[in-house]
């Protein structure tokens, strides 16, 4: 299914958060599992 707006952006939120100070230099993939469907 597509994601909806609030997904994502709850997502933009973690990261700008506290709670997300830890990360760094990552990918964050919010595509609801769909690139581990995907066979390269």
């Amino acid at each position: 299914r597509m994601g909806t707006p609030e997904e994502v952006a709850n997502a933009v939120v973690f990261l700008a958060s506290p709670r997300a100070s830890f990360i760094t230099g990552t990918n964050l993939i919010i595509d609801g599992a769909l690139t581990q469907r995907v066979q390269f």
